[in-house]
């Protein structure tokens, strides 16, 4: 019987990463897609309470025959912001950031790498026998930079490239994993993400300023003009909160981009003490991020995954939340610190290394050094009674001996008789 032929699979069906994936994997989430929703509802909700505001505003001028001709571009602006700004928000969470296609297998140990020093390390449970050096330098714009093997991965990751703890992926010109949308911030939606904060921050400034403006313009004191217009007080206080936020961040982002560092080197290696490798002067840094073509994605999740290589995935090196990897490197980790190959001859575990160990013993001892320092703290006059009785138990069998002896010479002499 012919055995039953598998629909084939997709790549993002069987992709170990934690993204999630809708409409066939043409988008490419994170695993907390649902944060987007909540950062949208914070920036279309007052948006669009603005936006209510200003028509009520249009249709009371029109009532009361006053000029509206300056109160539509307002109305356009917001509008045109609110959409923007939503369009940058899902164009930052659904695209694919950059990651990192994963290896099946280890990379091939070069043949430079094969001493034994204490930068080199056994590939974590898929291949006991191989060493890999934890680093390797390579060279960027004349600058040695040190890139980092990926247990996970199982790669090098290339120069400005880290794996996400949150996506589980390695992800190029790695930035940062932004919780607001969901999505990790690399080299193929960093663009968007600034777009997106900058235009947050152009949206907060202008309701801020508009909604001040009614209040101030108002015929009324300027406190019955604040209770007669509760939803233009709200506005103001929430634009107030909300620019500090996203206007620090388009500020900090800026700087990042005119010096071409990402937030995760800022932080980590600060290049202001010492020389960025990737800096080209502030002109063509802004080139590079906001009119270079972005590079392509060098997965096509929607492509077919043959069985052989189906297998390899499903079967790839664990995760780093996955409780296995512990137990299957253990045993690398022991023959790391023994210094021998424990693991290769034997193949024993840590648990049957335990098991093997004899309780029993260490009881007794444990036991008898217990009874001699309950002996030791007794009185003199029961050691004494303890030496004297053994004083005679060995004595007896003298006595016993002695007349033995007599009675063998009495019966020799009457048989001599």
């Amino acid at each position: 019987m012919e055995a039953e032929k598998h629909e084939p699979l997709r790549l993002y069906q069987v992709w170990r990463g934690s993204n999630r994936f809708f409409f066939g994997g043409r988008l490419v989430f994170g695993p907390d897609v649902s944060s987007l929703f909540l950062s949208a509802f914070l920036i279309a909700a007052p948006a669009l309470a603005f936006c209510i505001k200003i028509v009520f505003i249009i249709r009371n001028r029109v009532r009361e025959d006053k000029s509206v001709v300056s109160w539509y571009p307002v109305l356009i602006v917001a509008l045109a912001l609110t959409i923007l700004d939503v369009t940058f928000l899902v164009l930052t969470s659904s695209r694919d950031p950059g990651i990192v296609p994963r290896n099946t297998r280890p990379p091939e140990c070069d043949d430079s790498f094969e001493m034994n020093t204490p930068s080199m390390e056994w590939v974590n449970g898929r291949t006991p026998h191989l060493k890999l050096p934890r680093t390797k330098d390579v060279i960027v714009n004349g600058h040695a930079v040190k890139v980092k093997f990926c247990d996970t991965c199982l790669l090098y990751r290339p120069p400005r490239a880290s794996h996400c703890s949150i996506c589980n992926n390695c992800v190029q010109r790695f930035d940062h994993h932004c919780p607001w949308v969901g999505q990790c911030i690399g080299l193929r939606n960093y663009r968007y993400f600034y777009m997106f904060v900058s235009t947050s921050t152009v949206l907060c400034l202008f309701v801020f300023v508009v909604s001040l403006i009614n209040i101030v313009r108002a015929d009324d004191h300027l406190l019955k003009a604040m209770s007669g217009d509760i939803l233009s007080v709200f506005l103001i206080l929430y634009c107030f909160v909300a620019v500090w936020f996203v206007g620090g961040l388009t500020i900090f982002h800026f700087y990042l981009i005119s010096t071409n560092q990402t937030t995760y080197e800022n932080f980590r290696y600060r290049y202001d003490k010492k020389e960025n490798p990737y800096n080209k002067g502030m002109i063509k840094n802004f080139q590079e991020v906001f009119f270079s073509r972005i590079p392509p994605s060098m997965l096509d999740f929607r492509a077919f995954v043959e069985d052989d290589e189906m297998m390899m995935m499903m079967t790839a090196a664990p995760t780093d939340n996955d409780p296995a990897e512990d137990i299957t490197s253990s045993k690398e980790k022991i023959d790391i610190e023994m210094g021998n190959n424990f693991g290769e001859e034997k193949s024993i575990t840590l648990p049957e290394i335990l098991l093997s160990i004899d309780y029993g013993g260490i009881h007794d001892n444990l036991k008898h050094k217990v009874i001699e320092r309950e002996a030791a703290s007794d009185s003199d006059n029961f050691v004494v009674q303890i030496n004297q009785e053994v004083e005679e138990t060995t004595a007896a069998p003298t006595v016993d001996a002695e007349e033995k002896r007599d009675d063998m010479k009495s019966q020799q002499n009457t048989a001599s008789d």
